[in-house]
């Protein structure tokens, strides 16, 4: 069941917790619930996934278009997007590259089963992960979980302590905010997560393994190339060393390194 929200094509999905749904929406800045954003055209899937979610305590809110979508994930009502890549009036990837020039809100991105070119253009944009078209409900719940569980505030076990640093580069995990060279760093939430855990074992490999499991929040896939993706961008923010060789470095069969300076 859908109810107009705010402006055309917006639609309050409801169900079983519709007061928990309409409370998020209009309760004060800063105590707001898990609130997701579902952009898909897909009326039937849309209805399927949001019910699941709803069942599953998240609020939900559908566009039905790629440029009332890019509206409302800027409009800092949400805490995470679902992003379907097939769109009508702007495509999905249109869309997140219209997202990632003012935010660095989480993103999940829905692609086909055989769009590997997508995906991987997803990812080099900023997409925090993806998940393959047909997709059970229960699938895309575990990634929207292990994305909030690096994104929300205080959504961590506590192992977040002050700031980390290491020559130039500094990282505040509680707060999400990182700094190189006295100037914000702008980085996805994935890159993020993958930074700081090379930031805490500064000088010394890291696995793709555990890469994967702290910024992705999953066990790496064989052929999967999501880590080397978001490092690769990673690496360009940080640039070289003087002497030409590269910060984040990869070690053959043992990961990837930030050099301790």
């Amino acid at each position: 069941m859908y109810e107009p929200y705010r402006s055309p094509g917006v639609f309050l999905v409801l169900g079983t917790k519709r007061t928990a749904a309409i409370y998020a929406l209009e309760r004060p800045e800063g105590h707001r619930m898990a609130c997701v954003l579902l952009i898909d055209d897909d009326a039937a899937l849309v209805c399927l996934l949001s019910e699941f979610l709803i069942r599953e305590g998240f609020p939900v809110v559908a566009a039905s278009d790629g440029v009332v979508g890019v509206a409302e994930a800027l409009s800092g009502n949400y805490s995470i997007v679902v992003l379907d890549v097939m769109m009508p009036r702007l495509n999905g990837l249109d869309v997140l590259r219209q997202i990632r020039r003012e935010s660095t809100l989480p993103v999940l991105m829905l692609t086909g089963r055989d769009d590997e070119a997508d995906r991987i253009t997803g990812l080099e944009l900023g997409a925090d992960d993806y998940v393959v078209k047909p997709c059970t409900p229960r699938e895309l719940v575990a990634r929207l979980r292990a994305i909030l569980r690096r994104t929300l505030p205080g959504a961590a076990d506590g192992r977040f302590v002050g700031p980390l640093t290491s020559g130039a580069l500094t990282m505040w995990p509680e707060q999400r905010r990182a700094q190189w060279q006295g100037k914000p760093l702008e980085l996805t939430s994935t890159e993020f997560g993958l930074l700081e855990l090379l930031l805490r074992h500064a000088g010394r490999p890291v696995s793709r393994c555990e890469l994967s499991g702290h910024a992705l929040g999953r066990p790496i896939a064989r052929y999967d190339r999501s880590v080397d993706m978001h490092m690769s961008s990673v690496r360009r923010k940080l640039g070289s060393l003087p002497d030409g060789r590269q910060r984040v470095q990869a070690v053959y069969r043992q990961g990837y390194q930030l050099v301790k300076e």
